[in-house]
């Protein structure tokens, strides 16, 4: 079947990372993960990632207890920047060509954010990993990833998490909710539905680019997603 999306921006979170781990990283889960992205690049899809940090910042949150916002959020990016290079160590064994791009400047262990050089290796069917959010404080990762997403000219965000989708309240709390299969933007903002922050959420309605919401643990989801099969929820312009 035919993809039905070329670029994909997939935004990663730390937490995914950790299994059933209290925190750092899953080798178990993170080589899934890859096998999942390296089934859709073998569709021909091109793949950019962004990764947030929460798996490897929840370890220290205790000791950031009254910390400065921004020295807290720096520690964030950099805990981002420790899950792509394990994301992508895993990618190269699984025979996966891919770079880490870094907003922060860290050259020792991946190349600055030049987004030409992002898009000419995704044209060379390279997976591109997004380090380092957008490289300030204040900003989240979701932000990062529409900012990303926008920039890469990518056909769709593309949002891993737990939960299978977007529900009208928390499955977990609350047998009765039920899952979206899709919603607008507008929708999403009124009704704080928490798809993904208000920046990153306006920013991808201004820019027309849809998002979908899915559960990276759902074995074969990603290449549903990418086949338009109607896995997960679609946030979409009215």
């Amino acid at each position: 079947m035919k993809p039905a999306y070329k670029r994909i921006l997939l935004k990663l979170s730390g937490e995914a990372l950790m299994g059933d781990d209290s925190y750092g990283i899953n080798r178990e889960v993170i080589t899934r993960i890859v096998a999942e992205i390296a089934e859709v690049v073998g569709m021909g899809v091109e793949v950019a990632i962004v990764i947030g940090g929460g798996n490897i910042f929840r370890g220290v949150a205790p000791a950031a207890a009254g910390m400065d916002r921004a020295t807290a959020d720096y520690m964030g990016m950099l805990a981002t920047v420790m899950n792509s290079m394990a994301l992508q160590d895993a990618m190269k064994q699984a025979g996966l060509d891919c770079r880490v791009q870094s907003a922060l400047s860290l050259e020792q262990v991946a190349e600055p954010f030049i987004r030409g050089k992002a898009l000419r290796y995704l044209e060379d069917g390279k997976v591109v990993i997004f380090a380092a959010g957008i490289g300030s404080p204040f900003f989240t990762t979701d932000t990062a990833a529409a900012l990303r997403g926008v920039e890469m000219s990518a056909d769709v965000v593309i949002k891993a998490t737990k939960v299978d989708g977007v529900y009208t309240a928390d499955p977990k709390k609350d047998p009765t909710a039920v899952r979206y299969q899709s919603l607008s933007f507008d929708e999403a903002i009124s009704k704080n539905l928490k798809v993904m922050d208000a920046t990153a959420l306006t920013l991808c309605r201004d820019q027309k680019l849809p998002i979908i919401v899915f559960s990276i643990f759902k074995t074969g989801a990603l290449k549903r997603v990418v086949l338009g099969e109607g896995e997960g929820t679609l946030v979409h312009i009215d």
